[in-house]
């Protein structure tokens, strides 16, 4: 059973979309919980919402490349390809996972086994189209490289990156522009691939999800880099600091979140290590971004009151740097973790729990969409809103 998707080729425009200069979807990393992110951007499709900028990290830069790589018309029908492939076994990819008729209520203490072994065959035989085990493994290596120091072998995504993504028109960037992020292994300093800097390739958005020790670093320009989340795992400041300021209505898309139970035992304590290190603190950037733009909105407006005849001086020019006058409406979704997840979430691959990943984006951006006038632009006396559909459904509850 493949992923939802709609079947009409029409394009249908959102006419909310025209009060901003930029769209922008911005995609956080968390590995098999991308699914998410999909059905998040199928929802937007289907409102007439397509992003003219779209920025990813690790598993958000590989939905990034679908999304960007092709036509409107086909990106639901892609990522719906993509995630299929990549939900397969490698060694047994005509196999079906489990036997389970997808979709069917299982009991909880059957689905945690059935998870967990989804997870372990993910380590033992790697996924379909994404990465396969090493072989020989590193600990056998006798003159390794940087591009062979890791559990597993991701020449797959390369393959199936080429196939289902047009670089010709990522490369495009007067259709929609496209950055991810990734960690120069040698400097340890992040850095951004942008369409409108250079011409991408699959190996960009291959680095910007190599995450040590399991996939390999990547080269690029004679550099090695790793997965971007290792210092970063959302690009949502990349897009907020942007220049020249411009109105943008952003949404962003998150895998982990910063809140969650006490663990109890080792394996929560794995997964809530996870969840801290990775969520990047989302809420924690919005409300700092929130002042900040508060104090440069009333920069700006401040400036329009200096006479033409004052605007000479020096100290208005280096004001002019750090005014504002742009409005940002910022949409947060974040995945909410099931009960039947546990520290192995972010790899574990079944075609089941992919399928419930994508209908929760699908049905938490339906949700967000159903307030209209949450798309509307900010007041220039509220320059910096917020918009989270979970926090309004735990306040009803």
């Amino acid at each position: 059973m493949a992923a939802t998707k709609t079947s009409s080729t029409a394009v249908a425009h959102h006419p909310m979309q025209d009060k901003y200069k930029v769209t922008a979807l911005v995609l956080q990393g968390g590995g098999a919980l991308g699914a998410y992110q999909a059905g998040v951007y199928q929802a937007l499709a289907e409102s007439g919402l397509h992003p003219n900028w779209i920025a990813g990290i690790s598993i958000g830069a590989l939905n990034a490349a679908i999304i960007a790589g092709n036509a409107p018309e086909h990106r639901v029908e892609r990522l719906t390809e993509f995630w299929d492939t990549i939900c397969k076994s490698a060694l047994w990819p005509g196999r079906p996972a489990f036997p389970w008729p997808d979709g069917l209520m299982m009991p909880q203490i059957f689905r945690d086994s059935v998870n967990t072994l989804s997870a372990w065959r993910t380590m033992t035989e790697g996924q379909s189209g994404f990465f396969q085990p090493r072989v020989p493994p590193p600990i056998l290596q006798w003159h390794g490289t940087p591009a062979t120091a890791s559990w597993y072998d991701t020449a797959p995504l390369r393959e199936t990156l080429e196939r289902l993504v047009d670089f010709d028109r990522i490369n495009d960037a007067r259709t929609v522009r496209v950055s991810v992020g990734a960690v120069n292994v040698r400097t340890g300093n992040f850095a951004y691939f942008d369409n409108k800097q250079g011409k991408l390739r699959p190996e960009h958005f291959m680095a910007s999800g190599a995450l040590p020790p399991g996939f390999p670093a990547v080269e690029i320009d004679g550099e090695y880099y790793w997965d971007g989340g290792m210092v970063s795992n959302t690009p949502l400041y990349k897009v907020l600091t942007e220049r020249p300021h411009r109105d943008a209505l952003i949404f962003q898309v998150d895998l982990w979140s910063s809140v969650g139970a006490l663990p109890r035992d080792m394996g929560s304590v794995t997964e809530r290590a996870k969840d801290i290190q990775y969520s990047s603190r989302t809420r924690l950037v919005t409300e700092y971004m929130h002042q900040s733009r508060e104090q440069q909105r009333l920069l700006h407006d401040l400036m329009e009151l200096v006479p033409q005849d004052k605007r000479d001086n020096p100290a208005f020019h280096r004001a002019q740097r750090y005014a504002n006058g742009a409005l940002t409406n910022l949409i947060h979704l974040i995945y909410r973790d099931k009960p039947y997840e546990g520290h192995y979430k972010d790899y574990e691959f079944s075609a089941a729990t992919m399928h419930e990943h994508w209908q929760s984006g699908l049905s938490d951006m339906r949700h967000t969409l159903s307030r209209p006038h949450w798309l509307e632009p900010p007041s220039p006396e509220n320059p910096f809103v917020t918009h989270d559909v979970h926090r309004v459904l735990d306040t009803d509850h």
